[in-house]
């Protein structure tokens, strides 16, 4: 698929109804309004282009560069790419898009360590959800359970003063850490009973923020199922 015949599908297959959805998660600048049951669609079509991929991410498009996002190749990802990219953020549906296709690279530790304590929310969120993910079973990266008892001092220390969407970011974090890490599930419920109440602002959405100890439960509960 070349780079024109790619903007077509995406710019054809966009709605006004979703371009409005969007925008209320905090989407800006241009944008089509595609449904992610088209990119799933065209993903089978191309599956890994690298070069279409930075194409896309140039052109500044939302909906280009979650598709980027999903076609660009984890192993030819690096640090000038990522960080460019990075910049670029400007919402969160796109920095945890970028989020998941770094974790998928082998440079998913060095860039969670690097972005979420990044000066810009975006991508110090799209570090946090990296932590989050990293936490999880569906990994490739070993990451030691001693770095996540160190991130949850880190988020019980700041998330109180963190922007907007780095509260959520380490919410999540939180949760994932509580319900993946058995070792540190009592940790993580102590930090969240601390913490208290987290407070995020999703805009004109039906979003809401989990609640840690409750959440964190459920997963327990459901990996003893």
């Amino acid at each position: 698929m070349t780079y024109d015949e790619a903007m077509t599908s995406l710019e054809k297959a966009g709605t006004a109804q979703n371009r409005k959805v969007y925008a209320n998660h905090g989407v800006r600048g241009e944008q089509f309004g595609v449904s992610w049951a088209h990119f799933s669609k065209m993903l089978k079509q191309v599956k890994r282009d690298h070069d279409l991929a930075k194409k896309l991410w140039k052109s500044g498009n939302y909906d280009a560069r979650i598709f980027a996002t999903m076609i660009a190749d984890p192993d030819q990802l690096d640090d000038k790419l990522l960080d460019s990219w990075a910049k670029d953020l400007d919402c969160y549906p796109l920095a945890d898009a970028l989020a998941k296709m770094v974790a998928a690279s082998p440079m998913a530790q060095k860039k969670m360590e690097q972005w979420k304590d990044s000066k810009d929310e975006y991508a110090s969120e799209a570090g946090w959800y990296l932590v989050a993910i990293l936490a999880g079973p569906k990994t490739p990266h070993a990451v030691p359970d001693s770095y996540f008892a160190g991130a949850l001092e880190e988020i019980e220390k700041k998330i109180g003063g963190a922007p907007n969407r780095v509260k959520h970011g380490m919410n999540n974090a939180l949760i994932a850490i509580g319900g993946y890490r058995s070792k540190l599930t009592d940790k993580a419920i102590a930090a969240a009973r601390r913490i208290g109440k987290v407070e995020v602002d999703h805009g004109a959405t039906a979003c809401k923020t989990p609640e840690a100890i409750p959440y964190i439960q459920k997963m327990l509960a459901r990996q003893k199922k």
